[in-house]
């Protein structure tokens, strides 16, 4: 149920544009009355011009922003005196109508105005909000909405038919608005709500108090009939679902990134599970879209998969999924090629939500936000189906309307004002001894290009400052903490099944976790061999076998580069275990190399020397143990180090983050097996 949040204490938020920002950000929280970037406000105030002139001003949101975390700069200043003269047109093309207000803007720094401005322009109210909340939507999208409509708001409505927003539908609501001058609120049919008031503070209350009123009366018949006509299906408990959705995500996450790959999310939540474990679930799900707002992330309809929780037969599933993807895929492509216009390129032709009965919702996208964004909207969508279906019958946009919003230049547009794509959007990568110095310069360098990264390291506090960094400065979630020791099988696996449930799968797998020691040959205890091969060996063996199960089952190909060292081909002195240990580590990697080609994925080896700066490692007795068989004290190992090197420098964890990105990168697409040595030149470990 909606709250109202305005509070009367925080006097900043009075009058103009920062009432504006405020109210809005007010209406945004809520999800439920604000889709994520849908809706629009606007406010009336007198501005002075830059001759000095005082002038009317409309204050209107940006195209692309969101009313949640809008700020003065996402609204866009309006000259009222140049737009009021359209209201007398009959006619005006979405091309004309955005043109014609690019003219009337009072600063051409501010971004295109909304879709809808001229609702704003055309109604004579100081202060307006269109939104799209799931009790008034629920009303709009119902086969007997507009007696529902009069039931609840008697005369104080306006009602006005689906036409796709621009200039015939501000028309529309102005006139609407016009005959019935005691409205408090306009519906729009499938669409949304508009409230109006004289301030700010009063045009909140009555958008707040008209949904309230609209959830009152859903609730009060939502005991009259079985919701979603019932119950066919039993949940799965958690750690089922969780090991179903382990199994099927990185199915999924391969079907629908033939051309690009896609981040896949999934929610199990209460709500969800309800709607599709329900006898309605399969047929309300195919009747469309809830809201326009939601087309061009949610796309007209679901792929529902059939399958009986209760049957547990996985594989069944895992079939169901990839016929069900393959259908939807061409059906798409039919759908497109049925209502398409000159000039319409074709977008990904698969699904971004699936429903799948006992397990919950399945969502992808190109980022986890993304994905995050048509969970979010479908999450509204089962709200509105259910009160809709509490109070009739639900109704959504037919094909062609559909495709209309789908595919309308204004609506594409706001998908424009995303940055362009980096080397690693869209992919996933895994580095082991992620907190540690070249583990934590790897995961800034592939995050500066797009990925997403899970921070995997048996020091989990270490894991999760890291991961805490990067989602502050990168975005939510865009990193995982996870606590894994290499040496333990279980908690690999543990590790790469957080990861699927998390992401959909895995594109790169850094093997960095590392140790090292020091002794002479004869005073190698069993201990310390056994604690190198099992590190820098099994472990790296035990991360490269999950991950490589993994990939192959997404069928999209992969990445794994295995930090070596220049000891791999180097017998150093005093390092037995240690270097006996690297050269099995980059060995295996050309072993798994060679196994991996058939399935598109990549192996190569990195092999850094002497990265004292930032490491755990060199941090620990190593170091100490490395100068003593020099000879000199530890602090004069780093400069020993340079001047041993051809290039006399020092090599640097970010100097190694370098070298992974680029055997992880496009850029290297026809390199496997290889070990690219940075190490400054040390001639005694050149590959021969």
């Amino acid at each position: 149920m909606v709250r109202n949040l305005w509070d009367d204490n925080n006097g900043n938020f009075r009058t103009g544009l920062k009432a504006l920002v405020h109210r809005s950000n007010l209406l945004g929280q809520d999800r439920s009355v604000a889709n994520w970037g849908g809706g629009n406000t606007s406010v009336k105030t007198t501005e002075t011009d830059f001759k000095g002139n005082e002038i009317e001003v409309m204050w209107v949101k940006g195209s692309g922003s969101d009313l949640a975390t809008m700020e003065a700069e996402n609204f866009t200043g309006l000259k009222l005196d140049d737009i009021k003269p359209l209201f007398k047109k009959e006619s005006m093309t979405d091309e004309e109508m955005v043109n014609y207000l690019e003219h009337c803007m009072i600063d051409s720094r501010h971004p295109r105005s909304s879709i809808e401005t001229l609702l704003h322009a055309f109604l004579p109210f100081k202060h307006i909000d269109h939104t799209h909340p799931d009790a008034i939507i629920s009303i709009a999208c119902a086969d007997n909405g507009q007696e529902v409509a009069k039931q609840i708001y008697g005369d104080r409505f306006v009602w006005v038919p689906y036409v796709r927003p621009g200039f015939k539908l501000s028309k529309m609501i102005a006139e609407g608005v016009q005959k019935n001058p005691n409205a408090d609120l306009m519906i729009m049919e499938k669409h949304g709500l508009v409230t109006w008031g004289g301030t700010s503070k009063e045009c909140y209350n009555k958008t707040i108090s008209i949904i309230q009123e609209a959830e009152d009366y859903i609730e009060a018949k939502a005991n009259e009939k079985p919701l979603f006509g019932g119950k066919k299906y039993e949940s799965l408990n958690k750690d089922e679902r969780d090991t179903v959705l382990a199994q099927i995500l990185p199915v999924i996450r391969g079907q629908v990134s033939e051309n690009k790959k896609m981040i896949v999310t999934n929610d199990t939540s209460e709500a969800i599970l309800e709607f599709v474990n329900s006898h309605g679930a399969k047929e309300l799900s195919q009747i469309g879209a809830a809201c326009p707002d939601h087309l061009v992330h949610t796309k007209r309809v679901p792929l529902y998969v059939d399958w009986d929780p209760a049957s547990k037969d996985v594989d069944r599933l895992i079939q169901n999924v990839k016929n069900g993807i393959s259908a939807f895929k061409e059906e798409y492509v039919a759908y497109f090629e049925r209502n398409k216009s000159e000039g319409d390129s074709i977008v990904e032709a698969v699904p971004r939500v699936l429903l799948i009965p006992g397990v919950g919702m399945v969502n992808t996208g190109k980022s986890w936000s993304a994905a995050n964004v048509s969970e979010s909207l479908y999450h509204r969508a089962v709200s509105v189906m259910r009160g809709s279906t509490i109070i009739g019958n639900f109704e959504s946009l037919d094909e062609a309307e559909s495709f209309a919003i789908e595919y309308w230049p204004l609506e594409l547009y706001k998908l424009s004002l995303a940055p362009p794509e980096a080397e690693f959007s869209r992919h996933i990568a895994f580095v082991t001894g992620g907190a540690g110095g070249i583990g934590g310069a790897t995961c800034k360098r592939l995050l500066s290009e797009g990925s997403h990264v899970v921070v995997a390291d048996i020091n989990l506090e270490g894991a999760q400052e890291l991961a805490s960094e990067i989602n502050r400065r990168y975005g939510e979630n865009r990193a995982l903490a996870v606590k894994m020791d290499v040496t333990k099988e279980e908690e690999v696996k543990a590790a790469i099944q957080k990861t699927i449930l998390k992401y959909g799968g895995l594109d790169i797998v850094v093997n960095n976790a590392g140790l090292a020691s020091s002794s002479a040959f004869e005073e190698t205890t069993i201990e310390k061999w056994n604690l190198n091969i099992n590190v820098l060996v099994t472990g790296y063996f035990l991360v490269a076998r999950e991950a490589f199960k993994l990939m192959k089952n997404q069928e999209i190909g992969g990445n794994m580069v295995f930090v070596g060292s220049k000891n791999s081909i180097y017998a150093g002195k005093n390092v037995a275990a240690y270097s006996t240990a690297k050269a099995a580590e980059v060995h295996l990697a050309r072993t798994v190399a060679a196994d991996g080609g058939a399935h598109g994925i990549r192996v190569n080896s990195v092999l850094p020397d002497a990265v004292i700066r930032g490491s755990k490692i060199w941090d620990s007795n190593w170091k100490k143990e490395r100068a003593s068989s020099y000879g000199i004290e530890a602090e004069e190992l780093e400069e020993h180090y340079r001047k041993r090197t051809i290039l006399h420098v020092n090599i640097l964890p970010e100097d190694i983050a370098e070298s992974i990105a680029f055997l992880a990168s496009s850029k290297s697409a026809k390199t496997t097996g290889c070990m690219v040595t940075v190490d400054g030149g040390v001639a005694a470990a050149f590959t021969r």
